[in-house]
């Protein structure tokens, strides 16, 4: 894989020209410097919010020259984020311009104005390199198509996308740098680590890393300081967007600048409407994988990978529903489109390895578990996120990402030693860069992250399903509830079939 970096208009040159001559890289820039040839050239595909705002740790990487971008948004404000002007104020900073756009109300976001920041900030920051002009595109598959020279894709599209952008990069030799989740239905997280194995390409999760603190309180729990550990709780503050309980009606015109029909991919054609696109895609089936795809992945993987969890045998759900009157009657609406306001997903995962078997629960949307009177008998307020693993013979208690974890057993409470761990990185995607320059696969490849896919997409085949559900995982079948198994896979539009 190391022959996929990014030399061949190097090596060519030097050919053609006749005169080939090896010179160490410290000798023509000094410590730290990264040679032209030597950098990984990279195809940044979704330029919204999330992608804004970790754009500049990929800018800022000698080792790396972002040559393309790709939205079906050209340009335009009315994004959402997390802090009035926060993604507009991040630009600046990349800009160097304290006044860009400072007359114009809203978040800025689309191809056209990650073109503009490229260039403009390797013309301020990295001047003495030499880069050619960063290219921009509205379809991903005219990207791959034209941009032969791309060693490598970062996808931070909608949820819906990322199977089907990642699979089209991974056939053509590229890297995938991703954000969670790998897939928003089981099948397709399935066929992505399919071609993850046959292209042999370095993938990485960007969610690697985030919960290190409960893998390590997992690591401890192996070592029995809970006892036979029999439930994990986890709870977080999401969902931080509106969750639609009916489809849209009206009909806005389709924004300048906005091609729809790519916007949508692969998912079954409907009209544009604001509420499907930037940020609010998360709360749609079609769309999105909800608040467990959103934040479960960060909080679960480092646990999965610690006690060998594999896939879940069994889900079930409790969700909120809503009320519409109709004809002067009210009924609970039949909702098979979006995300409940909250829900809870009861996980079951089968003895293995000699490991017990284990009970995982999620909550979002306010839920939160009831805490066993053991911890509750040391006034202990419960955050608005967290974790809970619960033992024959005690409890830890922590922060959502494993923060200041404390035991609760024999009667006391008091804080749970953990061994820090030395990582040797210094950003979430250097393990994927040292892993194309090694030809290796990174701790957080997407063939690290099966288990915890299916078991974030299974849980939402449980909450559509209305009931617990049984799985087959080597036959890819519910066996209980029949009708449940359309959930597993996605209805594609004409001409996005995978």
């Amino acid at each position: 894989m190391a022959s996929n970096i990014n030399r061949r208009r190097f090596v060519g040159s030097a050919v053609a020209s006749g005169v080939v001559t090896i010179v160490p890289r410290h000798v023509l820039g000094g410590t730290g410097y990264v040679a032209p040839s030597d950098k990984i050239t990279l195809a940044h595909i979704g330029m919204g919010t999330q992608g804004f705002r970790e754009l500049g740790d990929l800018l800022a990487e000698p080792e790396m020259q972002v040559v393309a971008v790709c939205d079906p948004n050209a340009d335009s404000n009315d994004y959402v984020e997390w802090g009035k002007n926060s993604v507009r104020n991040t630009i600046r900073r990349y800009l160097g311009k304290p006044t860009w756009r400072e007359n114009v109300d809203g978040c800025p976001g689309g191809r056209e104005v990650g073109r503009e920041v490229v260039d403009a900030y390797y013309a301020d920051q990295r001047s003495s390199d030499s880069f050619k002009a960063c290219t921009a595109y509205a379809d991903f598959r005219e990207l791959l198509d034209k941009e032969k020279d791309v060693d490598a894709v970062k996808v931070m599209t909608p949820d819906h996308l990322h199977a089907t952008v990642s699979i089209a990069a991974m056939t053509r030799g590229k890297h995938v740098l991703m954000h969670k989740p790998i897939a928003n239905r089981l099948h397709e997280g399935r066929l992505v680590l399919d071609a993850a194995r046959k292209s042999k390409v370095a993938t990485h999760l960007l969610a690697y890393g985030s919960g290190t603190g409960n893998g390590m309180i997992a690591d401890r729990i192996k070592e029995g300081v809970i006892g036979r550990l029999r439930e994990i709780h986890n709870w977080t503050n999401r969902p931080v967007w509106p969750q639609y309980t009916e489809i849209p009606t009206d009909r806005p015109p389709v924004p300048k600048g906005l091609d729809w029909d790519l916007w949508l991919g692969p998912a079954v054609d409907r009209p544009f409407h604001p509420h499907y696109t930037h940020t609010v895609f998360r709360g749609w089936y079609d769309f999105g994988g909800g608040s467990m795809a959103d934040m479960g992945i960060y909080a679960l993987w480092p646990v999965f990978t610690s006690l060998g969890l594999d896939v879940p045998v069994s889900a079930e759900t409790l969700a909120t529903h809503t009320c519409s009157i109709v004809d002067c009657v009210s009924r609970p609406a039949k909702n098979d489109f979006s995300y409940p306001t909250a829900c809870s997903i009861r996980l079951e995962f089968a003895a293995a390895g000699g490991r017990p078997a284990v009970d995982l629960f999620w909550y979002d949307g306010g839920m939160k578990p009831r805490l066993p009177r053991e911890v509750e008998a040391h006034d202990v307020k419960m955050s608005r996120e967290g974790i809970l693993f619960v033992g024959d013979q005690g409890m830890i208690l922590a922060g959502f990402h494993g923060q200041n974890p404390r035991l609760f057993a024999k009667g006391k409470s008091e804080a749970l030693p953990l061994e820090e761990q030395q990582r040797g990185y210094g950003g979430r995607h250097k393990p994927w860069l040292q892993a194309i320059k090694e030809g290796a696969q990174s701790p957080g490849s997407f063939l690290n992250a099966g288990p915890i896919t299916d078991a974030v997409n299974l849980g939402t085949v449980a909450l559509r399903a209305g009931e617990k559900i049984l799985f087959d995982s080597e036959n890819m079948k519910i066996t209980n509830v029949a009708s449940a198994n359309e959930y597993l896979r996605r209805e594609y539009r004409k001409g996005w079939e995978l």
